[in-house]
């Protein structure tokens, strides 16, 4: 069965000041971590700002390699440099995902002290929680939730060769400002301020069989934290469905909603009422496919502003300008100029 393959994507800039603060609070080069990484220090004081998960995950090592921490000092304990290649090939040896859940309770039972996982199954459904330990004292860091829900799934994910969808994500905190990223990272059905934080999923997955194997752990390895940072996205929602059939065709042919809906073989309502649920919308979805092709592009590609922006579907560079500042807090330009002197 082959594996799926991750999508392109972008990283809010939260990520990007909470991946920082164990350095900061370790008196250590944040400035020098970020130019590694290529990312424009400026950008941590614009909170729409944005950064592409390539160089988010070059961020991630680096940050792990200055800590000797692959969980960003969140915890008493330092996850080690090597720590998730172990996790990764202890789960390999389990006979399916059960089993493989089971391993890595056992393994973040000695690798961390302030938190726990618990596999937990109840009836049709099963779940994977976060469990704090008595002793841990300080308040929930959301940051340390988010980083083991995100490393926890995408290893579920890549261990079956197929997407584990999430029937709902509950967080043991407060609502963040960023909670938006969360309907992408987790599921369209969230809840915050619960009594554990913990990602549900259908029971019957628990069976599927780990069809990976020491070959596949070492390209996987290879490419890690990217492809645990994407992820693999469920290529059956209607948002999925969406953008697959956006990213096919350049933005000044994207289709109106209507002829998309007829493409996708539904009517306009029914695609509406589907995005609607799943806290999406038409415009959203174009807004940020346009915002990510244009990262890519400032970041990736020598080609001037105008024409970037006839590329992503601006008819008119001035309303590019406009709406590039308003998804990222700069203008096109001044991206590429911070973005080049970090890569230097």
């Amino acid at each position: 069965m082959p594996t799926p393959q991750p999508e392109k994507d972008s990283v809010s800039i939260h990520f990007v000041r909470e991946a920082l603060a164990g350095v900061r609070r370790r008196g250590l080069d944040a400035g020098a971590l970020l130019a590694a990484a290529g990312i424009s220090e400026r950008l941590l004081g614009f909170d729409q700002a944005r950064v592409s998960a390539e160089r988010f995950s070059a961020l991630w090592l680096a940050v792990a390699a200055a800590l000797d921490d692959e969980f960003f000092g969140l915890d008493r304990r330092r996850m080690k440099v090597g720590s998730f290649a172990t996790l990764t090939r202890f789960m390999l040896g389990a006979r399916n995902l059960r089993g493989a859940l089971q391993r890595a309770q056992r393994l973040f039972e000695i690798v961390l002290d302030d938190t726990a996982i618990a596999l937990v199954e109840d009836g049709a459904e099963a779940a994977v929680e976060l469990v704090p330990a008595a002793d841990a004292g300080p308040p929930v860091v959301p940051f340390a939730h988010e980083t083991l829900l995100v490393l926890l799934h995408g290893l579920m994910c890549w261990l079956v060769g197929q997407r584990i969808a999430l029937l709902r994500a509950e967080f043991a905190y407060p609502r963040p400002a960023h909670w938006r990223e969360y309907t992408l990272m987790y599921s369209p059905q969230l809840g915050f301020g619960t009594s554990r934080t913990r990602i549900v999923f259908d029971a019957a997955r628990l069976d599927a069989p780990v069809v990976q194997n020491e070959r596949s752990a070492r390209a996987f390895l290879r490419g890690a934290p990217y492809n645990i940072v994407l992820k693999f996205k469920d290529t059956h929602s209607w948002s999925a469905r969406v953008r697959h059939a956006l990213r096919d065709r350049a933005p000044l042919a994207w289709p109106t909603f209507d002829a998309l809906a007829a493409q996708l073989g539904v009517g306009a309502s029914v695609l509406r009422r589907g995005l609607e649920r799943e806290g999406a919308s038409f415009r959203a979805i174009k807004d940020a496919l346009r915002r990510d092709l244009a990262i890519e592009q400032l970041s990736h590609s020598a080609l001037p502003v105008p024409q970037i922006a006839q590329a992503v579907g601006f008819t008119e560079p001035s309303a590019f300008h406009r709406a590039f500042k308003q998804w990222t807090g700069v203008r096109p330009g001044e991206y590429r100029r911070q973005a080049a002197r970090s890569a230097r």
